[in-house]
C-alpha cells in the first residue's frame, strides 16, 4: 500500500495536543488554514506597501489578492511541493494560479524567510496574547480560593515533613506568586516581540534597494509600512536571512517557566490529595481506575504535570538551534521549529485550561486538614513554647535540647501506634513549669500572619497584575 495515499485519517498519527488537550482557539491559531492564509497576507502587505511607495502595482492586482486570501487549494499546493521540494514556492504558485493578474508582482524582492518568519512572529504574538489571558483566568480563580481559605489553618510541610502551620489560602498564594512572575514575563516578551519586516536574502535589503533605484529612505520606509500592516510597531533592527533564533529561545523559555509553575502546583495538589486535604474536581460519572472503583485519582493534576515536563524539554532544542545558526542562517532550524513552536504553545495552553478547571472547582476538605494538623500539633507549638519559656527566664539552648528529647521520644512512641503524649511530657518537666500549655496549642495563632498576608497579597500585587492584563480567555472545557 502506498503510505502517501491513506484515505482514512485514522490511518495516520494524530497529534494529541490538537485532538485531546489544547483549546480550539490555540489549535486554530496554529492550523494550516490560518498559517497559510497569513502567508498570503504577508504577500499582500508587501505588495500594498510597494505600491504605496511608487512601484507599478495596480489597484486591480491588489484587489485580486485581497479577494483570494482564502480558500487555499491545499491539494494543488501539495502537488507543487512534490515537484519543487519547496513549500513557500509551492504556495506562491498556488496563490499565483488564484491571482493571475497579480502573479507577476507576487513576492517581489522577497525571500522565503520574509513569509515564514513574519508569519511565525505573528503566530507567537497572538499565542502569547492567548496565554496571557489564560494566565489571568487561573490567577483570578486561585485568588478567589485563597481568600475563601485564608483562615483555614493546615499543617505546613518543609522537606515534605511536618512543619509550622500555615493556611490553605497562604499555600495557594505561593502558586499565584509563581504565576504572577510568569505573567510578567509573558507580557514582557510580548512587548519586545517585533516583525522581521523586509530584509532581503541575507538581511542587507539589496533586492529592495534595486527595486527602489538606490533610495535608502524608501527601503527603510517599506520595512516600517510592512511591519505595521502585519500588526507590529517595528521590526528587528538587523537580521540575517532570518530573525535571530534567540527570539524563539526566549519565547519558549517563558512557556517553560509557566510549565515550572503548573508542575509545582500540580505536584502540591497530588500530595494534598494523598493526604485527603484537597481534591481536584471529580465528576459524577468519572472513573478513577478500571480495576479499583473506589479510586479518585488526581488525573487533571497528573496530566498538567506531564504536559509541563514536555514543554520544559523544549528549551534545550530552541537554545541549541539559536546557538548553531551559521552566519546569516542555516536550514537545520526548519524542522525543529515546525515541531517545537506549535507544540510548546499548544501544550502550555492545555496546561492552563486544566489549571483553570482545577482552580474553579477546587475541593477543600477541612476535616482531614484539621485531623492531620492535630496529629502533629504538640510538635508544631515547639517554637511558641521555646519563646514563652525563654521569656520566662529559661536558657534558650537548654530548652531547645529538652524539646528535642521530648519530641523524639514522643515520635518513637507514636511509631509503635500510641497517641501523641508530648504535652504530658512537657507538663511534667520543670523547665516548662508556669507555661500555659493549653494556650500554646491554640491553632489560629500558630499560623502567624498567614491570613493577613493573603489579604494583602490579593489586594495589592494580584489585583495590580490582573489590571495590567484586562483580557480574559473564554471558558475552554476539558475534552478528556
Amino acid at each position: 500500500m502506498n503510505s502517501d495515499s491513506l484515505a482514512d485519517p485514522r490511518d495516520r498519527w494524530d497529534n494529541p495536543l490538537a485532538s485531546r488537550y489544547a483549546s480550539t482557539e490555540m489549535s486554530r491559531l496554529w492550523s494550516d488554514n490560518h498559517r497559510y492564509k497569513l502567508w498570503r497576507q504577508t504577500w499582500l502587505a508587501l505588495a500594498e506597501a510597494e505600491a504605496e511607495l511608487g512601484l507599478p502595482i495596480s489597484p486591480a492586482q491588489l484587489a485580486e489578492m485581497r479577494a483570494h486570501l482564502e480558500p487555499i487549494d491545499f491539494a494543488k499546493a501539495a502537488d507543487y511541493e512534490q515537484k519543487m521540494r519547496h513549500d513557500v514556492f509551492a504556495h506562491l504558485h498556488t496563490f499565483g494560479d488564484a491571482c493571475p493578474l497579480a502573479r507577476p508582482i507576487l513576492h517581489l524582492g522577497a525571500t522565503s524567510a520574509y513569509v515564514t518568519d513574519n508569519t511565525d512572529l505573528i503566530l507567537m504574538r497572538d499565542s502569547l496574547d492567548l496565554i496571557a489571558s489564560r494566565l489571568a483566568v487561573v490567577i483570578e480563580r486561585l485568588a478567589d480560593r485563597a481568600l475563601e481559605t485564608r483562615d483555614l489553618v493546615c499543617l505546613g510541610r518543609t522537606h515534605l515533613q511536618p512543619a509550622q502551620p500555615t493556611t490553605i489560602g497562604k499555600r495557594i498564594c505561593l502558586w499565584i506568586h509563581d504565576l504572577l512572575l510568569d505573567l510578567e514575563e509573558v507580557l514582557h516578551r510580548r512587548r519586545l516581540l517585533r516583525g522581521r519586516g523586509v530584509k532581503g536574502t541575507t538581511g542587507t535589503q539589496a533586492s529592495f534597494l534595486e527595486l527602489f533605484e538606490g533610495d535608502h529612505a524608501k527601503v527603510r520606509r517599506l520595512d516600517e509600512i510592512v511591519s505595521q500592516k502585519l500588526g507590529f510597531d517595528r521590526s528587528y533592527d538587523v537580521t540575517g536571512q532570518t530573525y535571530s533564533r534567540k527570539v524563539d529561545s526566549q519565547v519558549v523559555s517563558v512557556l517553560a517557566g509557566i510549565s515550572e509553575s503548573t508542575h509545582k502546583a500540580g505536584n502540591d495538589l497530588r500530595l494534598a490529595a494523598a493526604w485527603a486535604e484537597l481534591e481536584e474536581p471529580f465528576e459524577a460519572d468519572q472513573v478513577g481506575s478500571s480495576a479499583m472503583p473506589y479510586k479518585r485519582n488526581p488525573m487533571r493534576s497528573e496530566r498538567m504535570c506531564g504536559l509541563a515536563r514536555f514543554v520544559m524539554g523544549f528549551t534545550a532544542t530552541t537554545s541549541q538551534t539559536a546557538a548553531v545558526q551559521w552566519f546569516e542562517r542555516t536550514l537545520d532550524d526548519s524542522a525543529p521549529r515546525r515541531l517545537v513552536l506549535p507544540q510548546a504553545f499548544l501544550a502550555t495552553d492545555a496546561q492552563l485550561v486544566i489549571y483553570a478547571n482545577i482552580a474553579g472547582g477546587l475541593v477543600v476538605l477541612p476535616g482531614a486538614i484539621r485531623r492531620n494538623l492535630e496529629h502533629h500539633l504538640p510538635f508544631l507549638a515547639s517554637e511558641r513554647l521555646l519563646m514563652a519559656a525563654s521569656k520566662a527566664g529559661g536558657d534558650r539552648q537548654e530548652l531547645h535540647e529538652a524539646l528535642r528529647r521530648h519530641s523524639h521520644a514522643t515520635t518513637a512512641r507514636m511509631r509503635e501506634g500510641h497517641d501523641n503524649d508530648m504535652i504530658e511530657r512537657l507538663a511534667a518537666d520543670p523547665l516548662f513549669a508556669g507555661i500555659d500549655l493549653v494556650q500554646a496549642m491554640d491553632v489560629p495563632g500558630l499560623a502567624g500572619r498567614a491570613a493577613a498576608q493573603v489579604e494583602e497579597f490579593i489586594a495589592g500585587p494580584v489585583r495590580a497584575a490582573l489590571a495590567a492584563c484586562p483580557t480574559r480567555a473564554a471558558e475552554s472545557a476539558l475534552r478528556v
